[in-house]
């Protein structure tokens, strides 16, 4: 498990700074299963989690939305049959907090459990 997993996120305002370039690389390395794509300018981490069924995909959707709801930082969570894809972004800052690598590792470790 990530050290990231363990962290808490910080309050974020609209002038925190994104990750550096530097940053960026180095996190990334601690979350090998995750991409960044850009859209629309603004860079995020997502991910996609394969299931055997609807019904054990809706429930991981639901363990994500409690965990981002007790740290008050709400990902992008598209359920599918088989499948859900998270994707975390800072929308106060338009790209990628720290927050948001803290939380694809607390993601990562629901499916730990």
């Amino acid at each position: 498990m990530s050290e990231l997993s363990k962290m808490t996120c910080e309050a974020c305002q609209a002038d925190a700074p994104k990750v550096s370039d530097d940053e960026l690389a180095s996190l990334m390395k601690e979350l090998p299963d995750w991409a960044a794509p850009a859209r629309d300018g603004v860079l995020q981490l997502e991910r996609v989690y394969k299931f055997k069924n609807f019904k054990q995909a809706w429930a991981f959707s639901n363990q994500v939305a409690e965990l981002a709801e007790a740290e008050f930082h709400h990902p992008g969570i598209l359920l599918e049959w088989g499948k859900v894809t998270v994707t975390w972004w800072t929308h106060a800052i338009g790209g990628l907090h720290r927050n948001d690598f803290i939380m694809a590792a607390k993601t990562d470790a629901l499916m730990a459990e």
